[in-house]
């Protein structure tokens, strides 16, 4: 047992994240090929546009089945909702926010774009305080009108041209399914008003999505409202980002590496279920940290990943040649 976690330690990080990033790629974005079905209720952006899927966003059921009229919502119908939601969080504590870091189809995308920026020798822009606490809020705002615009569908105040109203304007709809091929979303349906300004708009999302993720790392991460649906079960999952603050020498190495840019996981010392709105738990800064035992994973209570001081010399020192 000792070996297994001297060797969880010392892993390698960014390698064992490409792999397994790879791997959830193929299995969600190509998994329909091999008929595998992982149902319509994860907790991450596999996108039911795509022919060839191996499960679905739960945004997208969920926008459906809150356009119900309200006479069958309110009614049997409710269950549906409750069982879909039930599904979707028994899927998401199983590794909490590691969903975003590790599985989501857009994230290993921005991921990607990423590498092909640091390829290319061009360096990323980053958020001032003030811009980041303004522009988390986003996701929240867009997690709200995806319930709400349904609702409003449902209810005969709105024009079912709307339709699902967050799936017409996310980035997914058109890059996840160009991996098969498909180009058919990357059109402006003139059939209504409401659709055209949808579809016009997830045009141009998905142009800020490519670009963004070209100079910001994780550009879409931080307005996306299945990560703020995430952080509201989030104290449900086993899965915890734990800090001893006691430990922390505040010296910024976790900070220097989070993709999202979260500056609390450096100061905050008083917390000890460090994990916040945006963290996407790509377990990054555990990596980085130097001080033994200040940054772990715990699972059911039991440290599976942590920071060792052998383990940040082993990562941080460069390969003989």
């Amino acid at each position: 047992m000792t070996k297994i976690k001297n060797w969880v330690n010392h892993v390698d990080l960014r390698s064992f994240r490409f792999w397994f990033q790879l791997a959830a790629f193929v299995l969600l974005v190509y998994g329909g090929r091999l008929a595998i079905d992982l149902g319509n209720s994860l907790p991450t952006f596999s996108c039911g546009y795509n022919r060839e899927n191996g499960g679905v966003c739960y945004l997208l059921p969920l926008q459906h089945q809150l356009a119900q009229p309200w006479s069958r919502l309110f009614s049997g119908m409710g269950l549906a909702v409750l069982t879909g939601l039930g599904t979707f969080v028994l899927w998401f504590i199983v590794i909490n926010k590691g969903w975003c870091g590790y599985i989501c189809p857009l994230g290993t995308i921005q991921d990607w774009i990423t590498a092909l920026r640091k390829k290319m020798g061009i360096r990323y822009s980053t958020y001032s305080d003030d811009q980041f606490k303004k522009l988390k809020v986003i996701k929240y705002v867009l997690l709200l009108l995806l319930i709400f615009i349904p609702l409003g569908i449902g209810g005969q105040f709105l024009s079912h041209d709307l339709g699902t109203p967050f799936c017409k304007i996310c980035p997914g709809r058109m890059i996840v399914p160009m991996f098969n091929g498909d180009f058919s979303q990357w059109v402006i349906d003139f059939a209504s008003t409401e659709r055209m300004i949808l579809t016009a708009l997830g045009m141009f999302i998905t142009g800020l999505f490519l670009v963004g993720s070209f100079i910001k790392k994780r550009f879409f991460c931080f307005f996306c409202p299945m990560s703020a649906l995430h952080y509201i079960f989030a104290k449900l999952s086993p899965f915890k980002l734990i800090k001893d603050g006691g430990k922390c020498t505040r010296c910024g190495d976790c900070y220097r590496v989070c993709d999202m840019e979260i500056r609390p996981i450096a100061d905050d010392v008083v917390s000890v279920d460090i994990l916040k709105d945006d963290c996407i738990m790509c377990l990054k800064c555990v990596a980085a940290c130097p001080e033994e035992g200040c940054l772990k994973v715990n699972v059911l209570g039991k440290t599976v990943f942590e920071a060792t001081e052998s383990g940040f010399k082993k990562r941080m020192t460069p390969p003989e040649e």
